[in-house]
Order: structure tokens, then sequence, then C-alpha cells
């Protein structure tokens, strides 16, 4: 049970780039916790409404001048990553040159991190706990020794690996690793992380919660007017960036083999329009773009229009998909890569979950040419306890629970 209480500490150095789970866990686990401290060292892109609404306190810049002194300095590192990585970004140079601005990289997510906790002892010296929402995946003893604030991380993947000038300074702060609880959200990464921080004491836990807000019938009539979908038509959503490790290119071919019609959502930001444009010409598929970033309110109404989301990612990816917590706290059916064995472990033989062969378009294309069947069962309030997703309430004791124990070694 917890025993703190005093403010819960929510750090997000990501919380400038708009949409993301990580966004709609802060706000969650803010809205958990009235009073909570949020700090957010380049701002909020979705502004500060939500987290006003919850009563937390908000910190968008450093407080006290050690925590000036931090920030500048990891401004001023990036500054020289980016120019580092501009200038050598051809292959041309050997690997430790272009490795280098990276690492200076992890350096200035190091200061930027020491500076936010420093803000945190200044606004909250008695905290519930103190949580870095997205950390980085190196340095973690220099972020707790340079902050002086012991503290949880939720470390989402790894990277970036430390080189070795990066690694002598994780050294030098190692005996401050017991200072900090790693929390990895999937297996996966914390088999990838462990054996590199062997000293840093770490547990798996989800990080996306359930806000118990599934989507509502009347939603999905209204998505699907919003989009001129009709009621009869199936539909299918792909939501987020185009990142390397989405695979993209077995949707493309999955969509080509379709011979039945298929309407294809399409939210997130970046996508590759030479693809778009090809998927339009394809005479089965109807496709409608949201361009991303975009708020909690165009995200429902993307899923809402939908049969099934479709989440399609390169094997080995072993990252929390947001993408599959959405499907499971919103109440839509999910047609699923087997990217990432400890996630279709929990997946097969869910009704609501359809898991295809990564990187084979003819199973998706089978996966789909189903949902003109019939819809697919919904997940239902179940679903988030098969991926491990917790009430945000729930997720806040947790946390508050381990920094108490945290302290207690600490101490």
């Amino acid at each position: 049970m917890s025993t703190r209480y005093g403010p819960l500490v929510l750090i997000e150095p990501h919380a400038h780039l708009g949409g993301g789970h990580h966004q709609r866990t802060l706000t969650a686990l803010a809205a958990a916790r009235p009073g909570a401290v949020v700090i957010t060292p380049q701002g909020i892109a979705d502004g500060p409404g939500p987290l006003l609404r919850a009563g937390s306190c908000i910190a968008a810049g450093p407080v006290g001048p050690a925590a000036k002194a931090l920030l500048a300095a990891a401004r001023a590192a990036e500054r020289v990553s980016t120019a580092g990585k501009r200038a050598f970004r051809s292959r041309r140079w050997p690997l430790p040159l272009r490795r280098l601005p990276h690492q200076v990289t992890l350096i200035a997510r190091c200061l930027t991190e020491a500076g936010c906790l420093r803000t945190a002892r200044r606004l909250a010296p008695q905290p519930a706990a103190v949580v870095i929402l997205s950390a980085s995946e190196a340095l973690h003893g220099m972020a707790a020794l340079l902050g002086g604030t012991p503290h949880l991380r939720f470390i989402h993947e790894l990277v970036t690996t430390e080189d070795s000038p990066v690694r002598l300074l994780g050294r030098l702060a190692r005996r401050s690793e017991k200072h900090v609880v790693a929390l990895y959200p999937t297996t996966a990464v914390r088999d990838r992380l462990s054996p590199v921080f062997p000293h840093l004491p770490g547990r798996v836990r989800a990080f996306a919660v359930d806000d118990g807000r599934p989507l509502t019938a009347a939603e999905r009539d209204g998505a699907r007017a919003a989009f001129t979908i009709p009621a009869s038509a199936t539909a299918v959503c792909l939501v987020g960036g185009w990142w390397p490790y989405k695979d993209i290119a077995t949707v493309d071919a999955a969509l080509a083999r379709l011979t039945k019609p298929l309407h294809v959502l399409v939210c997130g930001t970046p996508l590759d329009d030479a693809v778009l444009e090809r998927w339009h010409r394809l005479p089965r598929v109807r496709v409608h773009t949201v361009p991303g970033p975009v708020g909690e309110d165009v995200l429902r109404l993307v899923y809402a229009a939908a049969d099934a989301a479709v989440v399609a990612r390169c094997p080995g990816t072993g990252k929390e998909s947001g993408l599959v917590m959405d499907a499971a706290r919103l109440d839509v059916p999910l047609i699923v890569s087997d990217h990432d064995p400890d996630l279709t472990e929990r997946l097969i033989g869910q009704p609501w979950a359809q898991v295809f062969p990564a990187g084979a378009p003819g199973a998706l294309a089978a996966a789909l040419a189903a949902l003109a069947d019939g819809p697919p069962e919904r997940p239902g309030p179940k679903a988030s306890t098969v991926l491990d997703m917790l009430p945000a309430a729930e997720q806040a004791a947790y946390l508050i629970d381990t920094y108490t124990d945290l302290i207690k070694e600490y101490r």
C-alpha cells in the first residue's frame, strides 16, 4: 500500500512532441493524482488544458540555478549534436565519427533529465514519487547523480548504445544507479537493456494505462458519417507514423492483393506520399488520410470508424505498441503481426485479435478479406488485463509503492 502522501512528480521530456500514448499516459496519471507536479522542459504540444483541469502544477521550464545551468548545458549539447549529424551524415566518414553526434545526444538527454530532477527537488521536496516517463536509454546513474534525486524511469527502447567516452561517464556514476529503478514496458526491452546495465535495478511494467473510456456506439456511428463510410462497408485503420520499424511494405503488398472492397483510414506522421498515391489507385481500396499528429478526440474518431486496427511491425520489434494498447482500451478489434513473441503469446486465442506472420502479405490480405464476412468480436473490459494494462489510479499507486521501496533502500 502507498504510504507517501506528497505530490506525484511526472517528468515528460517529450511532451512537446504531439500525439502518441506518452502524452495520454501523462495526462491520465496526473488526473489520477490531483495536485501532481508535471515537469515538461520544452512545453506541451497540445497545451496544458487537460493537466490544469486535473489540478496539476506544471513547470514548463527550470526552477532554481542548478536546473537552469543543467538545461542550458543540455541545449548547448543538443546544438552540437545537430551540427555533428549534419557534418558527419555521409557514409564516407568512419563509423565512430558518424556515431559521435548520437553520443552527444545521449549526454544532452542526461543533462535534460538532471535539470528536471533538480526542478523536482525545488517544487516537491517530499514527493510521493518521481518518475521520468520517457527516459534515455543511457547514463541512468549520471542523471540521478547530477539531478540529486532518486527516481523511477521508463525506458521504452534501446536506440543508441554507449560508446567508450559515454560509457566512461556512466562508470563514474555507477554507484548512483542504485538510486534508480528502471521500468521496462516489455520483456524484450528488458532483455536488451539489462545485459548492458547489469547493476541497474529494473522491473517489467506496462507503460500505457487504461482511462476507462471505450468507444461508444454513438461515436462509431458519428465517425462513419464523418468519413462517409457506409455502415455496411468494411474499414480498417492504420495509425501512427511510418517509422522504420513499421512494416508498411507488407501492408502495401497485402492491399494490392485484396479481392473485396476495403476502406483504409491512415492517421499519423510521417507518412509516405508515394505509397499513399499508389493505394489511391488500387481499385478495391478507398483511402482516408488524417495527417498527424492529432489530439485524442480525432484519434478516437479514426478508431471509431474502423472495424479493426492494423498493426504491422518488422520482426524483432519489442517496444511497447501504443497502437495495441489503444485497441484494447478503446474496444477495437486488432489485426497484428507476430513481431514480438511475448505479445503474440498474450494475443493468440483472443477472439478480438487476429495474429498474422510478420512480413507475410498473403496472410494479412486473408485477414483483411475475412472482415467482410462479419464484424469481429470486440475486446471488452478484460482485454486490458491480457496486456497487463492497469487503470491510471492503480498505475499511480504502483509507482508510489515502488518509489517508497527505493527510498527505503536509498536511506
